[in-house]
């Protein structure tokens, strides 16, 4: 049973982590070093589905199957933060892609607080057409501001 809790925790620490790994890699990475991967997602080409961005999904994926390889065998520490990556990138797509970005219609009418300030919080960070001068650079957390505003409209 304690270890069972101990895996919970371990698969939740990686979760909210991913959260500023997502933060400091799209800031440094996304919006630098590989910006030209980026680009088509803040400047759409519409040259079909998917985006030269949408490689990110691969790359970050990779830690996960690392920790999945390595861990897989006797369920030890690396399985359990391969799932809480997994399970954040899963969270990001349904945020990101299906909410936020409607790649594929659905989750249109989410409309709570929560939902609200992410999608606030994302369009800011999309008024920014070049890889300079962002804000915003989370996706499952925006900064309180954007929360405040969210629920001061809903009154």
């Amino acid at each position: 049973m304690i270890l069972m809790v101990v895996n919970v925790l371990i698969t939740l620490a990686a979760f909210v982590a991913m959260e500023g790994v997502a933060w400091l890699a799209h800031k440094y990475i996304m919006h630098g070093l590989l910006w030209h991967l980026h680009k088509d997602h803040h400047q759409p080409t519409q040259n079909g589905v998917f985006e030269k961005n949408d490689y990110f999904f691969v790359i970050f994926a990779l830690p996960a199957i690392v920790c999945f390889y390595i861990g897989y065998d006797q369920f030890t520490i690396p399985f359990w933060i391969g799932l809480g990556i997994t399970l954040y990138g899963a969270a990001y797509f349904f945020i990101h892609d299906l909410f936020i970005h409607q790649r594929i219609k659905v989750l249109r009418r989410a409309n709570g607080m929560y939902f609200k300030a992410i999608r606030k919080a994302h369009k800011v960070h999309h008024k920014h057409m070049g890889k300079e001068e962002g804000e915003c650079f989370g996706m499952l957390w925006a900064p309180l501001k954007y929360f405040r505003d969210a629920k001061k409209y809903a009154n």
